[in-house]
């Protein structure tokens, strides 16, 4: 490891940037260096707008990419270089922000939700996919879970999340339908059985007894996806999305979502406003809360 490495990596941990803030950096910076050939130390802020605009022309790259650029460069700048408050010439100015274009993600009806669990054959994926949608959870969030952190005391019924976006804990729903699917789950696959190789993963490989990776999991995700019939796009974080949006229909109060998907500023929380179908109206039997209840042949799921 070269010394700037441990340099960044330390100013990270010292700041408390989550792991996976921390990799990412790390990463970033690194393509940047096999690009120019060089340090990114040496590289200046008009070189990294250059190698930005590289990333958006000539490899497509999204917006959200380009950002991850310049915030893992302006860390390097200010925090480990110390260029914050020196003069403004151009090898000091910090590299630019892009505005993100702000896009309404596209929903998956309750019916396509129910054919997506159904088609999603690898059982251990299945239930995680389940998992972030009852909860709202990030993709990383579900497939770092332990089998610790599931709740089901019947005055508490909740899922802690460790070390979520921001390195913030935060606790989630956890549904009866929900409970049972992981109960069964969890006894099907033994999930202490590998500890300590395997900490209590809720959700662990079974040949490496290590979290899936997130690529794999995104991978069964569009499988089911294409195999189901659905045409709209998206990733796993679309279930994330629609479980927002069902719980706005379903009468729960902004705060209270915002709360469970562990955002900072409840405007965050608002756009989800724009995405609620007025003519859904939840079975008076049916609690609210339980979104997986909610769906089309629930009892299927189990």
């Amino acid at each position: 490891m070269t010394p700037l490495r441990q340099q960044l990596i330390d100013a990270m941990v010292v700041r408390g940037l989550s792991v996976r803030t921390q990799e990412t950096y790390v990463e970033v910076l690194a393509r940047m260096a096999r690009h120019f050939g060089r340090s990114p130390a040496e590289l200046d802020a008009a070189e990294i707008e250059r190698y930005m605009l590289y990333l958006v022309r000539e490899r497509h790259r999204s917006y959200s990419t380009i950002n991850q650029v310049a915030s893992a460069s302006r860390f390097l700048f200010v925090h480990v270089l110390g260029r914050e408050g020196l003069d403004t010439s151009a090898q000091h100015v910090l590299p630019p922000v892009a505005r993100v274009p702000q896009q309404l993600p596209e929903l998956l009806a309750r019916a396509e939700i129910a054919r997506l669990f159904a088609h999603c054959l690898h059982p251990i994926v299945r239930t995680l996919l389940q998992t972030l949608y009852a909860c709202g959870l990030r993709l990383e969030e579900g497939c770092h879970l332990r089998v610790a952190d599931i709740d089901s005391a019947a005055d508490r019924m909740c899922v802690r999340v460790r070390a979520g976006k921001g390195a913030a804990d935060r606790y989630t729903l956890l549904s009866p339908t929900l409970l049972s699917l992981l109960r069964a789950h969890c006894r099907r696959h033994q999930c202490h059985r590998h500890a300590p190789a395997a900490p209590g993963w809720l959700f662990a490989n079974p040949r490496t007894h290590e979290p899936y990776c997130s690529s794999i999991v995104q991978r069964h995700y569009q499988r089911a996806r294409l195999e189901a019939g659905i045409k709209k796009q998206g990733s796993t974080h679309t279930l994330r999305h629609c479980f927002a949006t069902h719980l706005l229909e379903a009468g729960v109060d902004l705060h209270t979502i915002s709360q469970l998907l562990g955002h900072h500023h409840l405007s965050t929380t608002t756009r989800y406003l724009h995405l609620i179908s007025p003519q859904f109206q939840p079975q008076p039997q049916t609690d609210r809360l339980d979104l997986l209840a909610a769906l089309p042949s629930a009892a299927s799921l189990h």
